[in-house]
């Protein structure tokens, strides 16, 4: 299974925005892409928290600075 990238999941995220906001679906419809768009947020976030810890950090060691990588354990 691939993994939708972060714009992808945003555009994704928009379209439901714009189902939402015309007003066409019923209730079931509404609450169905609620649900869908929640899921969604989560997994924007989760990418961008991801992208985060992937993030070189810079540390200051006797007044010298280093990079090393920051390893994600879960």
């Amino acid at each position: 299974m691939e993994e939708t990238n972060f714009e992808e999941t945003i555009k994704q995220l928009e379209t439901i925005a714009t189902q939402l906001e015309k007003g066409d679906l019923n209730l079931d419809e509404s609450v169905s892409k609620f649900e869908e768009g929640m899921k969604l947020s989560k997994k924007c976030s989760k990418i961008l928290e991801d992208a985060e810890k992937r993030i070189t950090i810079l540390l200051k060691n006797d007044n010298e600075l280093t990079e090393e990588n920051f390893t994600a354990t879960e």
